[in-house]
């Protein structure tokens, strides 16, 4: 996750929880205690607060009357939403990017896909992937769009971390060059329409589990 070098003490602390929690270091329903978080970023009480703000801004953290704040839990109705508000939300950035695309942003893009490609971790592809969604959609200038786009693929990359920490396996992402070729061709509707169906698709797969029957998770392509 990038962050600007005048980053203040709150943003850093969501930004540095933020990840903790989509990788799955926080767990869904943990406890955010103001004070361990106070105590281990050298801050006082109020920017603490400020980043718990922030986090539930993000849909990532909830507060709790008298109780503080905890993680967010998430269930399958709201992987269902995200997918959903992603596919209308980027198919909309996307074709008002269209115009302003470069082929120097299509030829990264395209190298940024064939790193994810050959990721040996799903931190990596993750990493790769986002990547590639913010150079195709950036061109739209549409700041307070992207903004809510960055928080649904964050809420996205939870569902991922918990589907695939154990057991990543590389893949090649045909839609991710579907989209490049359509973008080339200046066919921006088939664009638009590959990139919805490609973050609006949810699907279920079985994760093995030490002495047990494999366990059902939903997936997601990106």
């Amino acid at each position: 996750m990038k962050h600007a070098p005048s980053e203040t003490q709150s943003a850093r602390i969501a930004r540095i929880l933020a990840n903790r929690i989509i990788s799955g270091e926080l767990p869904p329903g943990a406890r955010l205690r103001q004070d361990h978080v106070a105590v281990e970023f050298g801050a006082s009480h109020v920017p603490v607060r400020e980043a718990f703000r922030a986090l539930q801004t993000q849909g990532l953290a909830e507060s709790e009357p008298r109780r503080g704040f905890r993680v967010t839990e998430f269930d399958v109705a709201e992987l269902r939403e995200v997918a959903e508000m992603r596919s209308s939300l980027e198919s909309l950035a996307l074709r008002h990017a269209a115009p302003n695309m470069t082929r120097a942003i299509l030829q990264e893009a395209e190298e940024v896909t064939r790193h994810g490609d050959s990721a040996s971790t799903v931190r990596d592809w993750e990493a790769a992937n986002r990547h590639f969604h913010r150079l195709i959609l950036s061109p739209c200038r549409m700041p307070r769009l992207l903004r809510t786009i960055d928080d649904l693929q964050a809420a996205s990359a939870r569902f991922l971390f918990a589907a695939w920490r154990r057991d990543w396996e590389a893949r090649t992402d045909h839609d991710h060059r579907a989209i490049l070729d359509a973008l080339r061709k200046d066919q921006t509707d088939l664009a638009c329409a590959t990139l919805a169906r490609h973050v609006g698709w949810i699907g279920k797969r079985k994760t093995a589990v030490k002495n047990a029957d494999p366990r059902e998770t939903y997936e997601i392509p990106g």
